[in-house]
């Protein structure tokens, strides 16, 4: 039976057998049925199951596997892909960074969760994109320095961590070596004479770019939150935006506030 013969009907209209059947794992995946990491039947298993040809069942797959749910491990087969979930505190960069020189306040609260954190860095001198300008007060070009990171928490890439500086303040340091800086680039920055006074956060919504979806490897219709942090010296001078690129199945954003008693 062909594909297009192959359709039962679901609410007044036609619906292919491979949507079916896709419909019917992404179901066992959302419930808990299918843990993150358990392996799925097989191709045959799946097609006698269903009574369809296999090309049929690799096409169901083959929707999960865009939409991020399943992960082929060739010559295994295909896995329920294993969500990593993680707490974002915007406030907590402000934080003393921790004692062990090894760790940045990321690897310290993975670790502490009894998970394993990692990650990749590059530095590049790249133009300033638009929005990068904006927030540090360049022309849109002006070569700056990037350092970018990606996070992955046991493995699996959980965010990107993008901070741009100006070049004339941060060439000669270790800001521009492609390696975990253990005092953090914030206190490279104060060292340099450019301490930080205040900083703007800013969270837009949106989906994804190519190039973010690549880095952190997002099925199709996964949104994102951007985070953007510019930090400022005393004299309102911005000295680093840092861009938090957080997919929205992978993040709680936790704001803590105190407040100061004014009332009576």
């Amino acid at each position: 039976m062909s594909e297009t013969q192959n359709v039962e009907t679901f609410r007044g209209r036609s619906v292919p057998a491979y949507q079916r059947i896709a419909t019917a794992i992404r179901d066992k995946i959302v419930s808990g049925e299918l843990a993150g990491g358990e392996q799925l039947p097989t191709e045959l298993e799946l097609a006698e199951q269903w009574g369809v040809a296999r090309q049929t069942v690799r096409n169901g797959i083959a929707v999960l596997v865009s939409e991020g749910l399943v992960v082929a491990k060739r010559p295994l087969g295909h896995f329920v892909r294993k969500r990593e979930n993680m707490l974002y505190r915007p406030q907590g960069e402000s934080r003393d960074q921790p004692v062990s020189p090894e760790m940045d306040r990321f690897y310290q609260q993975i670790t502490e969760e009894g998970r394993v954190p990692s990650q990749t860095i590059d530095v590049s001198l790249v133009q300033a994109t638009p929005d990068i300008a904006q927030r540090l007060r360049v022309d849109p070009g002006t070569v700056v320095v990037a350092r970018r990171r990606v996070r992955y928490i046991n493995g699996e890439p959980i965010n990107i961590n993008d901070s741009h500086f100006p070049l004339d303040i941060v060439k000669d340091s270790e800001v521009m070596l492609p390696a975990d800086v253990a005092r953090g680039t914030n206190q490279v920055l104060a060292d340099l004479g450019y301490p930080q006074d205040r900083a703007i956060d800013e969270i837009y919504t949106r989906m994804p770019t190519p190039e973010q979806i690549h880095r952190l490897g997002l099925g199709p219709g996964t949104p994102v939150a951007v985070h953007y942090v510019t930090g400022y010296v005393a004299d309102g001078t911005p000295v680093r935006c840092t861009v938090n690129v957080l997919p929205s199945d992978q993040h709680v954003i936790v704001f803590e506030r105190k407040f100061e008693r004014t009332w009576s």
